[in-house]
């Protein structure tokens, strides 16, 4: 079956749920949700991100140069939505959901400690490709929660009931 290119919003699913944590340069905290993400090489680990310039967020992570990205259990799926259709502009979403927060080890930007996995990252390039702007993030550190890490350090996903949003 055929179907024209202009149906499809995304074609690649699918897509990881994720929450993008960053920090302004003032020190407030602020997470949005993120469709576009993914792995972008593993030597060294990058990941990268795609967010829309009007989004408020945008504009801290371009002006700090890191963000964190938070792996999201199918148990803040609330949240998730929550952070996905509301603005920091208008509250403080995280305090409002009573989110627990920390700091990054390398970046100065927030890990949502309700998500089993954190991952720092500092951005080393990005491209506009339209109607987002793609962050590419060297990743600096991971978090994970003890009870997902093997034998040999990594982190067994197949112990996280990963949010499926859409």
């Amino acid at each position: 079956m055929e179907k024209k290119a202009a149906e499809f919003k995304s074609c690649l699913k699918p897509a990881p749920d994720v929450l993008i944590s960053c920090r302004d340069k003032e020190g407030k905290n602020n997470a949005l949700a993120v469709e576009y993400a993914c792995n972008c090489s593993f030597d060294p680990p990058m990941v990268m991100v795609g967010i829309v310039p009007s989004r408020y967020s945008y504009h801290m992570i371009k002006e700090t140069g890191v963000f964190v990205v938070n792996l999201v259990p199918e148990e803040l799926r609330e949240q998730y939505a929550y952070l996905g259709s509301r603005s920091g502009r208008d509250e403080d979403k995280l305090a409002k959901l009573g989110m627990n927060v920390g700091d990054g080890t390398k970046v100065n930007a927030p890990l949502l400690l309700d998500c089993p996995v954190n991952i720092e990252c500092t951005i080393v390039d990005s491209i506009k490709t339209g109607s987002h702007e793609m962050f590419v993030g060297k990743v600096e550190y991971v978090h994970a929660n003890e009870d997902i890490v093997d034998e040999k350090g990594n982190v067994d996903y197949s112990k996280i009931d990963l949010l499926k949003f859409r």
